[in-house]
């Protein structure tokens, strides 16, 4: 018992002075490392102009791995180095799923700077027995395989922001807030409201109305599928918002479907003023402001 824990001390003990070797090469090396590394697709691509910014990102990136590997965890993603190397790769892998890369191309690209390092070091002469140099090859391809699941993570996590930031996007082009006349103003819904989208009417309503010193506000539920007790609780809030801010609101698009779920779920929307259409609501709106507009002759039939 006693050899085998003496064997694995032994053997945990040559992990940690290859990886130490590792580190002093990554640093010894790490112009030629940052000279290499400016080339290749991952760095190419962000800088773009300047070279030398380049070279100087590749650097800084060399150097934290070297103090990753000087540590001896080359296989902790939580060690202090990777955290340096994570603030610099995390714009470049956000911008590489801005360019339509994926998070396996990304982490393929990682790979390469893995490449031009053990072909760097292969060329190195180093004064060291083979088992000793075939340590710290392991010791740096362990290195890169632990930063290639770093550089994952954050590239999902980079990914996943951006359709967070692209829903939100969709969000709110989905509810524009449209001015029909002087001091009216309208957001046709089309779709199903939930929660994070009735909170994106709410703001753009409200902002609309400052905008605009809207009297009266519509709500268009036109292109609505269906109402239930969610949606017509989302509705009265954003009623109630408008009003604080001064402006009347109109819920319009209730057609006889609709109009009979309310009925059966037994909402209550007798504090909100109802049109069928939205031409019904907008009419009711300038006759609120004094607006008197000729009413349109029926086509003979």
């Amino acid at each position: 018992m006693w050899c085998k824990e003496t064997s694995v001390a032994h053997e945990t003990k040559q992990e940690q002075q290859a990886a130490q070797l590792a580190g002093a090469f990554l640093s010894q090396r790490s112009e030629q490392v940052a000279q290499r590394w400016a080339e290749l697709p991952l760095f190419r691509a962000i800088f773009t102009v300047a070279r030398d910014e380049a070279v100087e990102a590749c650097r800084a990136v060399a150097e934290a791995l070297a103090d990753v590997a000087a540590s001896g965890r080359v296989e902790d993603l939580e060690a202090p180095g990777f955290e340096r190397v994570r603030e610099r790769l995390a714009r470049m892998a956000a911008a590489r799923i801005r360019a339509g890369q994926s998070a396996g191309q990304v982490a393929n690209e990682v790979a390469s700077l893995k490449r031009s390092v053990l072909e760097l070091f292969a060329s190195e002469p180093l004064e060291a027995a083979e088992p000793e140099r075939a340590g710290v090859e392991l010791a740096l391809v362990e290195l890169f395989a632990t930063l290639r699941l770093v550089v994952m993570e954050t590239t999902l996590t980079a990914g996943q922001d951006v359709i967070a930031r692209q829903r939100q996007q969709l969000m709110e082009m989905a509810t524009p807030v449209v001015q029909l006349w002087d001091r009216v103003v309208a957001v046709p819904l089309i779709g199903t409201l939930d929660s994070a989208r009735s909170q994106v009417v709410m703001e753009n309503l409200l902002e609309a109305i400052v905008a605009h010193r809207a009297a009266v506000a519509i709500l268009d539920i036109t292109g609505v599928p269906t109402v239930d007790s969610l949606v017509a609780q989302h509705l009265m809030k954003t009623v109630a918002a408008a009003r604080l801010m001064g402006a009347e609101c109109i819920v319009s698009g209730v057609r006889p479907a609709i109009a009979q779920t309310i009925v059966q779920l037994g909402i209550d929307l007798g504090s909100v003023v109802t049109r069928a259409s939205l031409a019904d609501a907008l009419a009711l709106a300038l006759s609120r402001l004094g607006v008197s507009v000729p009413a349109t002759p029926a086509v003979a039939g």
